[in-house]
């Protein structure tokens, strides 16, 4: 291996181990219902968040939200009390177009993660 080839590896090591001791200490989003950019025939009931580090309820929620920016959901974002690294809220019947899920949540360790994704109901 030469030089060259041998420092390449050693940075993508190193960035490999800074990002898994980052992510480490927070709540990251594991999976959504629906799935994260997906297409749908039929508008979701509700909207799951499955994260990888218990929420506290107090400081946890997301909002859904339509293209024009206008909430849609009912308002009702929650940890699920027997799963506490589950964030979920109920729809109203949803029409076809974009949607976007907006949320920020606080593990119980104390740190702060936010992010959004999209979906489309066809």
């Amino acid at each position: 291996m030469g030089r060259a080839s041998a420092r390449r590896l050693g940075l993508a090591l190193a960035a490999c181990a800074l990002t898994t001791t980052v992510a480490a200490g927070h709540a990251v989003l594991q999976r959504a219902e629906p799935r994260v950019e997906s297409k749908l025939k039929r508008a979701p009931d509700e909207v799951k968040l499955y994260f990888t580090e218990r929420l506290e309820p107090a400081y946890s929620a997301f909002r859904v939200m339509n293209d024009q920016g206008v909430q849609v959901d009912r308002r009702d974002s929650r940890v699920d009390r027997t799963n506490p690294a589950l964030l979920r809220a109920t729809l109203p019947p949803l029409r076809p177009g974009a949607y976007k899920v907006q949320w920020r949540v606080l593990s119980i360790d104390g740190d702060v993660t936010e992010g959004a994704f999209t979906f489309r109901i066809e």
